[in-house]
């Protein structure tokens, strides 16, 4: 997400944890976080001395049934240390992190020799907007983690949502569009607006970009002043590789630019023609989307949405195609890692 795609989210569900069962290796247990929800799952040792790498190398199958089912996995209590003990933990269950490649946000990487980054580098006192990671991307992650190394002194939670309650919510007439059309993903790079395109790409050689972009299938366009601008299609539904169930997975709503806020959306749009636009999006075939389509969406993202404080030590497992995710406004020092494992093609799960 790049640094100017944010906006507010109201005060979020809340709940107890209920219902504790025990896996049948006895070492951990796994609870709702949330009465009357299943999202996260809530998963903690249940008798001293259970190191997450370990069990989660030996119960990966588990982990992976509960992630279908509960699309997010809050891992609480266990000894996770540092950052290093976090990476072993991505290798135990996905088989490593991925590089953060075709950037949409400012981030950090902890260090060079791990695929491991800062949470967006977005002001404390903005909310992130709800989304899924990359699914603008002809390449994304189906697993991504989160990592508290320092909780916040306030706010800072990471809320999260579950896509296919964001699809029984949506209106057929809405739904149907998208799914016909499908979505075209406009971005512009070196307008003085959110990342150069040498960010984007972790490279500054043109042939590069085109390159990449033609292997992954991005329209890349030069403009003068060394510029760039570049399309890629998009559906708006993919089928769950592991599941079958068909997902509302797009960053249709995310990337458009009614979703700025008032202030950026109306100075941007009084600068630059929708085409222009850092970062928009259209219908497939290139025409608006409907203004009222894209408030319609902005409401349920909005309502489906659950959150918890962070606490030290805390991994959170996403399905990162069952599972929106955004950020509160905070004070305070705050670190939230994040790595992105399990790479697939949108072309390979898509619908329509």
């Amino acid at each position: 997400m790049s640094n100017f795609e944010s906006h507010g989210i109201p005060a979020l569900a809340r709940g107890r944890r209920k219902g504790l069962s025990v896996d049948p290796q006895r070492l951990v247990s796994f609870s709702p976080l949330f009465e009357g929800g299943s999202m996260p799952l809530l998963c903690q040792p249940s008798v001293p001395g259970v190191g997450l790498v370990q069990w989660a190398g030996e119960n990966r199958a588990l982990i992976e049934a509960q992630l279908d089912k509960h699309a997010a996995i809050l891992f609480r209590g266990f000894d996770v240390q540092d950052i290093d003990t976090f990476n072993r933990c991505i290798d135990a269950i996905s088989g490593g992190a991925l590089e953060y490649l075709f950037r949409a946000s400012p981030r950090t990487q902890i260090t060079r020799k791990l695929n491991v980054y800062s949470s967006t580098d977005y002001p404390a006192p903005e909310k992130i907007f709800p989304h899924n990671e990359h699914s603008y991307s002809p390449v994304f992650p189906l697993h991504l983690y989160f990592y508290c190394d320092l909780p916040s002194q306030t706010g800072g939670e990471t809320p999260l949502g579950d896509t296919r309650l964001i699809l029984e919510r949506i209106d057929p007439e809405v739904r149907e569009a998208f799914a016909r059309k499908g979505i075209l993903y406009v971005r512009n790079y070196g307008d003085g607006m959110g990342l150069p395109w040498q960010t984007v790409f972790q490279t500054d050689d043109r042939a590069a970009v085109e390159a990449y972009c033609a292997k992954i299938g991005v329209e890349p366009e030069w403009k003068p002043g060394n510029r760039l601008r570049t399309r890629q299609r998009g559906p708006a539904l993919v089928r769950h590789p592991r599941t079958g169930e068909t997902v509302w997975f797009n960053h249709g709503t995310f990337f458009n630019a009614l979703t700025l806020p008032d202030s950026i959306r109306a100075s941007l749009i009084a600068e630059f023609e929708p085409m222009e636009l850092p970062q928009n999006t259209f219908f497939g075939d290139g025409s608006a989307i409907p203004e009222a389509y894209i408030t319609h969406l902005q409401q349920i993202y909005r309502e489906v949405m659950v959150q918890f404080p962070w606490q030290t030590g805390d991994v959170v497992l996403l399905d990162n195609i069952l599972t929106v995710h955004a950020r509160n406004e905070y004070t305070g020092p705050r670190k939230i890692l994040t790595a992105m494992a399990v790479a697939l093609k949108s072309a390979d799960v898509a619908i329509g």
